[in-house]
């Protein structure tokens, strides 16, 4: 039996202030259940989907499932924990909107506050980047059908998405990119099932590759393959931002996360098995990092219509702008905490003027950096290692258990250390596996390179 927890003073109360404008305004909770479904799923279900063949590359058909099932639940129970957590706070007379104070508060250290932040920052900034990279290389495709001797290169892409992300990047809450986050919900339905298509199409074509699931032949690069495509799938389930996400929550919150867990998963469970299975049986061991590339091979014919991988990319490119203004709402929250005034009106020019601003700066940086590092694939793992398996994997258990005090002969507490120290371990060597990749990938570097390394 759970003891309640006695209701003691929130260790924040500056963050529950009147002027914190990053609360009233990026944070403002109004949203139902549904709306923090929508804002999950464009958090996890995005274009990365499309690299889950060559996730499997690196594992086989067997450990392949076996990996990505296990992610499933592990991120399912996981985020399922920390809502718990979350609304044990509130019960208390403690609603937490911010990773970083939840994690600080629940294991009583300032330098967890400083740890979460730091990480969720780095993950957040580097999605973003990631976001304004691909879009940018989304619109350079399409550009390369129609004039393939054009002079612009992929910089020109990025600077052209990055104005497009500083326009939208103006909305001024979470919540009010609800109608945006259930848009991409069909349209990483819609590119999945495209693509889905255009594998079967091809593994039954005159044209098909012939098929190869072998693994690497030596022991000790076939064991760094497979924990990098641990990390890839790691970082594809994870997101990091939860607590953010039950903050758009219409308080009380309790119970509301469940269901929004739901409806995510539900979406992931059709795209990730989909997309994974269909690609991987096409192209076994020479899947690409994006699926994508396979169907469209620098030599020989295209193995798909032009009119469905074009109807794709153009559906991934228009979910890309709402990845990237999900992911920098964490930003957004941070700057406007202090440079926001909650006591004038958000579209006022006390308001406006700063946002326009600090935003401006941030997606000018983003974008910067997308065209000065388009190195995607290897940084890809890294982020998954080093981010979200600390923030999605671990946290969340260690939360748990301090919060609800599960015996230590229980099953529940023996899991949740389980898990922690599994992917403790499998965090480490998917760093070092995905690091090395990053530097035996280095000769294939270039600042401002007009292709991305996978």
């Amino acid at each position: 039996m759970v003891v309640p927890e006695p209701i003691r003073n929130d260790p924040f109360p500056e963050n529950r202030r009147e002027d914190d404008a990053g609360a009233a305004f990026v944070l403002e909770s109004k949203g139902e259940w549904w709306h923090a479904g929508f804002h999950l799923t464009t958090a996890i279900v995005g274009p990365t989907v499309l690299t889950l063949p060559y996730a499997f590359r690196g594992l086989g058909w067997a450990l392949g499932f076996i990996c990505l099932t296990v992610m499933g639940l592990v991120t399912f129970y996981s985020y399922y924990l920390m809502s718990l957590v979350l609304d044990h706070c509130e019960k208390s007379g403690r609603r937490h909107i911010r990773f970083r104070e939840l994690a600080a508060d629940v294991l009583g250290s300032g330098w967890m506050f400083y740890f979460v932040i730091f990480i969720q920052t780095a993950v957040n900034t580097g999605i973003s980047i990631g976001a304004i990279l691909l879009a940018g290389e989304c619109v350079q495709i399409m550009y390369s059908e129609l004039s393939p001797h054009g002079p612009l290169k992929l910089y020109h892409f990025i600077a052209m998405v990055t104005v497009i992300m500083i326009c939208l990047s103006q909305f001024p809450s979470f919540h009010s990119l609800r109608h945006i986050n259930l848009a991409s919900l069909f349209l990483s339905l819609g590119y999945t099932f495209l693509v889905v298509g255009a594998c079967i199409r091809a593994g039954t074509s005159k044209n098909a590759p012939l098929r190869d699931y072998s693994l690497e032949t030596s022991h000790l690069s076939r064991l760094f393959s497979a924990f990098t495509s641990i990390s890839i799938i790691a970082a594809i389930f994870g997101n990091g931002i939860l607590p953010e996400i039950q903050a758009t929550l219409a308080p009380p919150a309790t119970g509301k996360m469940l269901k929004g867990l739901m409806l995510c998963y539900s979406v992931i469970l059709v795209t990730f098995y989909a997309a994974s299975v269909s690609g991987y049986w096409v192209f076994g061991n020479k899947s690409n990092s994006n699926i994508l590339k396979s169907l469209m091979p620098d030599e020989g014919p295209s193995l798909a219509p032009t009119w469905v991988l074009g109807l794709a990319i153009v559906f991934i490119l228009l979910q890309l702008f709402a990845i990237g203004l999900v992911y920098s709402q964490v930003a957004y929250e941070i700057m406007e905490k202090n440079s926001a005034d909650a006591n004038k009106a958000v579209f006022s020019l006390r308001n406006l003027i700063p946002r326009i601003i600090l935003r401006t700066l941030y997606m000018s940086l983003c974008g910067f950096f997308a065209a000065m590092l388009p190195f995607f694939g290897d940084i890809n793992g890294v982020v998954g290692a080093v981010g979200f398996i600390p923030l999605d994997f671990i946290l969340p258990m260690l939360l748990y258990n301090i919060t609800f005090k599960p015996k230590k002969s229980s099953i529940t507490f023996w899991v949740n250390t389980s898990i922690m120290v599994i992917f403790s371990c499998a965090g480490l060597l998917g760093s070092f596996s995905s690091i090395r990749k990053l530097v035996l990938d280095a000769n294939k570097f270039k600042l401002f390179s007009s292709d991305v390394v996978d």
